[in-house]
């Protein structure tokens, strides 16, 4: 990727229902979702215009519709499937998702669980 223009979305809060274990199926939690759009931003930079950039709200409803809708075993299958999701339906050449899930059912004390993916559209 030679472009180095991006638009961030970052911690994007929702509740859902992906997991492994049936209490995480029953139960739900919260996922935090981070995302990063690559493309050329000159001409909106120049135009001012929404029509030559991508509409950062309806990203946000794309991926809301994913992770609250959908269920999912693992973080990396919500990832992949919020980045297929997000490429094919708007102009970014590529996109980077990271899914955390802060209260991962891990015996301990941590933070949070993440998954992180990169993917480019082939050119």
């Amino acid at each position: 990727m030679r472009e180095h223009d991006a638009i961030h979305l970052r911690g994007l809060q929702f509740y859902a229902y992906h997991g492994v274990r049936s209490e995480e199926k029953i139960l739900g939690q919260k996922f935090i979702i981070d995302v990063d759009l690559f493309r050329d931003l000159r001409q909106p930079g120049f135009s001012d215009q929404v029509a030559d950039t991508i509409n950062y709200a309806e990203v946000y409803q794309r991926i809301k519709t994913i992770v609250t809708d959908e269920r999912f075993h693992l973080l990396e299958r919500l990832a992949e499937e919020i980045a297929t999701q997000v490429m094919k339906g708007f102009p970014c050449e590529a996109i980077r998702v990271e899914v955390h899930k802060p209260e991962a059912p891990i015996p301990g004390i941590f933070g949070d669980a993440s998954v992180e993916i990169w993917r480019e559209k082939s050119k």
